[in-house]
């Protein structure tokens, strides 16, 4: 074999293990943004114990780009390519780290609310919209489409929305005095958390932007 076709054929399998991290992520994110409804503590718990999967996906990413840039040394378009995957890379990781915070706050909630606690906000519409923009990502690093990346910067306007009515609600409940402190600072941090797999989805587009269009966008805080 070629040392053309050999580069190509490691390419191939790179995108295939990109593909696959992403798919174990959003899963993962699937099931924690069911535990907003279900309240699951033993689904939960799986959720936690399973991190370690995600943390070693992402390294055998990183050492396979590595090993790509150090043996091919690629130029232009394909450069672009590892580079963007480096980067998504770590983003899929930290959309996994989020969907396991999640389980912890439902762990938490579980265990310190107090007798008829309500948990005021109803996270369903802001998990659907959070999980379209993993979704849309991943479609669109699938298909290596910048139009469809660009639609998840509008699609992270509703999520923040959705984010700052969460944090009006549980606010009023703190100043009013309502019982459970403990779970409202908890549904305040799965506001946060929800928003930030949000900022994740957008940087994922930019990336697909820049490896498509070789153009660098910038649209979201890239915060820890």
């Amino acid at each position: 074999m070629s040392r053309h076709m050999h580069f190509h054929r490691e390419i191939d399998q790179l995108k295939q293990l990109i593909l696959k991290m992403g798919t174990i992520a959003e899963d993962r994110l699937r099931r924690a943004c069911t535990l907003l409804k279900t309240m699951d503590e033993e689904e939960a718990r799986r959720i936690i114990g399973a991190d370690w999967e995600i943390d070693d996906m992402e390294i055998r990413v990183e050492e396979e780009c590595l090993k790509i840039l150090a043996l091919h040394q690629p130029v232009a378009r394909d450069l672009r390519l590892i580079v963007s995957i480096i980067k998504i890379n770590t983003e899929l990781e930290r959309i996994a780290d989020i969907a396991v915070n999640i389980a912890k706050r439902i762990v938490t909630i579980r265990k310190k609310r107090p007798d008829g606690f309500s948990t005021l906000v109803d996270y369903q519409p802001m998990a659907t919209r959070v999980l379209a923009m993993v979704k849309t990502s991943l479609d669109a690093l699938v298909t290596e489409d910048a139009a469809l990346a660009r639609q998840i910067f509008l699609m992270d306007e509703e999520v923040n929305r959705l984010r700052d009515q969460a944090y009006r609600t549980i606010i009023h409940e703190i100043d009013e005095g309502g019982g459970g402190a403990a779970c409202l600072i908890n549904l305040y941090l799965i506001a946060r958390h929800l928003e930030r797999i949000g900022d994740r989805s957008c940087n994922i587009g930019e990336e697909v932007i820049y490896l498509v269009e070789g153009e660098i966008v910038r649209t979201s805080e890239d915060a820890v």
